[in-house]
């Protein structure tokens, strides 16, 4: 077994892209995997903190993984962080399908959702979709 450097781990191209059929929009969109630290952020992103009280946020949660996810044919993210609300409006099924795909391209397993979840018992939300 060869046994990596740093160089050989901070210059390895790791980045690996998939492609989801989306007929109800008329194409398939293309998605890649996101970083650590987007990870980081999107995971951080699904938890709300008022005062001495933590609880999931759950709104648009498929919207912000497509975000960071989805790209063009040069790897340009499609989405920026402000279409994340009218992303949500999207038709749910094009989205559960991307939102799916995008989880298992971003390394998230449903144990990392339960672990995420576990410390605030049910997950709660706002579904609304309107702002």
């Amino acid at each position: 077994m060869e046994f990596l450097n740093r160089d050989a781990i901070l210059g390895a191209e790791d980045r690996s892209y998939d492609v989801v059929d989306c007929p109800e929009w008329g194409g398939a969109v293309r998605i890649r995997s996101i970083t650590g630290a987007q990870r980081d952020a999107y995971e951080q992103s699904l938890i709300q903190q008022r005062g001495g009280n933590r609880q999931m946020n759950m709104r648009n949660a498929r919207a912000k993984l497509i975000v960071l996810c989805a790209v063009d044919e040069h790897g340009t993210s499609l989405f920026s962080e402000q279409d994340v609300n009218a992303l949500g409006r999207k038709n749910a099924k094009p989205l559960d399908r991307l939102f799916d795909a995008c989880k298992v391209i971003a390394g998230l397993t449903e144990d990392d959702v339960d672990k995420l979840t576990e410390d605030f018992g049910a997950t709660q939300g706002d579904d609304s979709a309107t702002d």
